[in-house]
């Protein structure tokens, strides 16, 4: 089973890559774009086969390690 967490900076914080990015679009003549925001997301290959069981662990390794619950929140979703 995969769990996927999507890791983004918490509203507010400011995201130097996010502008580098949104700077550069709009260098490249994409007007339209208006504010980025640059994430990461984080695949696991886990060995559970209860899908609530691995959602409530990629939880836990994302509040534990794979986020910095101070300045990133987080969301995990599960794929069979």
């Amino acid at each position: 089973m995969k769990a996927f967490v999507t890791v983004m900076l918490k509203d507010g914080v400011l995201d130097p890559q996010g502008k580098a990015i949104g700077h550069a679009l709009n260098n490249l003549g994409f007007a339209q774009v208006g504010e980025v925001r640059a994430g990461k997301v984080i695949e696991l290959e886990l060995k559970e086969t209860d899908p609530g069981a691995a959602k409530a662990a990629a939880e836990d390794m994302a509040r534990k390690l794979l986020a910095n619950s101070v300045i990133e929140s987080f969301k995990v979703e599960i794929a069979g």
